[in-house]
């Protein structure tokens, strides 16, 4: 038996006559960027997240930029920002000529928010969390330190969207929440696509600006902005997935508690899901100091696996010019040398999972 690390066909077969239906309907409207499909999506998930705005941008990395561009952090600032997320969280800081300032990870993936305070300087302006993997941050905590070092908050949800920490759901505890649509995601697309959230109406009457060119009335260009819309198409398509975003979540914590119940490897470290918080299961993330051996195993059984990530941020050459090395984030650079993200999508059989442990269980 082959199993893919993930697998997009399915969701799409699963919901086919209606992704297509509107394919066609948005195709025949005549109407391609920034239209009807466009507007009700914003609408539906700003509703969806319990957010006041929701603006479509063109993808998760420009949510990000233009997050901290309208927050106007730039060159002089610093962002607390976790060590051990994916490199692009770190360009939207660093595209505006902000400097990242790395904090070690929890036990769940995710920015230890118990390691913040003691990097926060004068120069700090912002911090960005990353709900890693599906999971809530901790939140409360993490909002009091904003609070009290009058901090900007970014959430950068690419990964996690319906997650929540005490019932509050993800994007929706800072001044902005970023958003992913890759066609990968929980909530993905058929293509790039990506979104804010804010309560902020300002933040979201300058991202709309900024979005298109710096124009608020064509021709008219307030500011020198970006060529950033999430398009019609891709708005109406994400409209038939969020109707089904509750299943299509149920499904994932089905598969992340058949993991959890079945894999029984004493040289495995199974995720952990933190208190008060739950996860989404993007990813199913474990451990293993024998790493590649046990991907050559897996692989021998014809099991896709995907390392995320192999390299944290710090050590990349695109990040070169800060001067880490390797000891920098031993806790970070730790979990890059034995994370192991097994098989999780929607559509992925009782049989196939079985197939999984068990080969897991025989390593």
């Amino acid at each position: 038996m082959k199993i893919m690390p993930n697998r997009l066909d399915r969701g799409f077969f699963r919901y086919q006559k209606e992704f297509e239906q509107k394919a066609l309907e948005v195709l025949r409207s005549g109407w391609y960027v920034l239209g009807q499909e466009v507007e009700t999506f914003e609408r539906e998930f700003a509703a969806y997240t319990g957010s006041e705005h929701c603006v479509g941008l063109a993808s998760g990395l420009d949510a990000l930029w233009l997050a901290f561009r309208i927050l106007g952090i730039g060159a002089g600032d610093e962002v607390l920002v976790p060590a051990n997320t994916y490199i692009a969280s770190v360009m939207g800081i660093t595209i505006n000529g902000a400097t990242p300032v790395f904090v070690e990870p929890d036990g769940y993936f995710n920015i230890d928010a118990d390691r913040i305070e003691e990097k926060i300087t004068d120069k700090t302006r912002a911090v960005l969390v990353v709900h890693l993997y599906g999971q809530a941050c901790n939140m409360e905590k993490i909002v009091s330190l904003c609070q009290k070092h009058d901090l900007r908050l970014v959430e950068d949800c690419a990964q996690s969207h319906g997650a929540c920490f005490q019932g509050k759901m993800t994007g929706t505890f800072g001044d902005i929440g970023c958003f992913s649509f890759y066609p990968s995601k929980n909530l993905g697309g058929f293509g790039d696509g990506g979104a804010i959230v804010t309560n902020d109406e300002a933040i979201a009457s300058e991202m709309r600006i900024y979005r298109n060119y710096g124009s608020e009335k064509r021709y008219y260009n307030k500011v020198v902005g970006a060529n950033s819309r999430l398009d019609e198409l891709q708005a109406g398509l994400l409209r038939v997935r969020l109707r089904h975003i509750k299943e299509l979540t149920d499904e994932r914590r089905a598969l992340a508690a058949g993991y959890r119940e079945g894999i029984r490897n004493p040289a495995i470290r199974l995720p952990q899901v933190r208190p008060h918080a739950d996860s989404v299961w993007h990813q199913y993330v474990i451990q293993c100091e024998q790493r590649q051996e046990l991907i050559d195993h897996l692989n021998a059984r014809e099991i896709g696996t995907i390392i995320h990530y192999p390299i944290p941020p710090h050590l990349s050459e695109a990040y070169g010019y800060l001067g880490y090395s390797r000891g920098s984030f031993p806790v970070t650079e730790h979990y890059a040398d034995t994370v192991l993200s097994i098989p999780m999508y929607n559509g992925m059989t009782e049989e196939e999972q079985a197939y999984v442990i068990e080969a897991i269980n025989h390593f």
